[in-house]
């Protein structure tokens, strides 16, 4: 058993790598991050160029917020939203999805679509 998800994490890294190694963000265009756990979405945006985080917001940090909200891919649509809102106060308005090795579906896929009816391009 342990095994198994040793090799699922190193698999999982794999992927995320093969991503990361065409995506690249810059100051303006930065490269919008995910990570998934099992109960809640996180998602930063990160200036690859000067090696920083530019903004950061996680379901759990809006935990007040989407008390209303049921279900976990109407919540990451919320997430999304709310970074978008805070990345357009930013200045930014274009961002590179880094989807990091998880598959485009479900709680990433509402968490894109909740950055874009926020108003960022992809």
């Amino acid at each position: 058993m342990a095994d198994k998800q040793i090799k699922k994490k190193k698999m999982h890294k794999r992927r995320q790598m093969r991503i990361r190694k065409r995506l690249f963000g810059t100051a303006d265009r930065p490269r919008l991050t995910v990570f998934r756990s099992l109960k809640h979405i996180q998602a930063q945006l990160i200036d690859d160029a000067s090696g920083r985080s530019l903004l950061g917001i996680s379901s759990n940090a809006l935990k007040d917020q989407l008390k209303d909200i049921e279900g976990k891919c109407d919540k990451s649509r919320e997430v999304g939203k709310v970074l978008a809102a805070k990345a357009r106060e930013a200045g930014i308005s274009q961002v590179v999805f880094d989807r990091a090795g998880y598959l485009y579906h479900g709680r990433v896929k509402a968490l894109a679509e909740g950055m874009r009816e926020g108003g960022l391009k992809f």
